[in-house]
């Protein structure tokens, strides 16, 4: 699978193991940076280009993380096309792919030890979106107020 990556400082070594390991899978890795650990770096800046490559399908999943993982799932969500949601546990990771076609996965660096990240990670990655109408609905109906 085609994934992207972004994280700040507040996600940067979580960033790089979760690289590490889908890397070990045989997964295509894009990493939008942080690129080397800098104290003062804005998640903006890594998290909106991660965004709109999934958004123009350059891509077909990602992963931003930052210290608390809400400013990642804020910023990627103002990318039209871009469907982030923060996930702290398991269920979530797969229901917002199934059910809401999420497609950016977001997680907090000083929140989450990397073995439940993995796992969420899995759950994420595994899922395929359901193409239920309902769901297609309520998809639709989220796409219509980004234009």
């Amino acid at each position: 699978m085609k994934i992207g990556i972004a994280a700040d400082h507040g996600g940067f070594d979580l960033k790089e193991k979760i690289r590490a390991a889908l890397e070990s899978q045989g997964h295509s890795i894009t990493d939008f940076g942080a690129y080397h650990m800098q104290q003062n770096d804005d998640y903006p800046h890594f998290v909106v280009p991660l965004a709109r490559a999934v958004a123009r399908g350059e891509i077909e999943r990602g992963i931003a993380v930052c210290g608390s993982g809400v400013g990642a799932s804020i910023a990627a969500n103002k990318i039209p096309g871009a469907r982030a949601a923060l996930i702290h546990e398991v269920f979530s990771a797969h229901q917002g792919v199934e059910d809401d076609d999420m497609n950016i996965m977001c997680l907090g660096g000083r929140v989450v030890a990397f073995a439940a990240a993995w796992e969420m990670i899995q759950a994420f990655l595994n899922a395929r979106f359901s193409t239920a109408e309902r769901h297609k609905r309520r998809v639709a109906m989220v796409s219509a107020l980004e234009r």
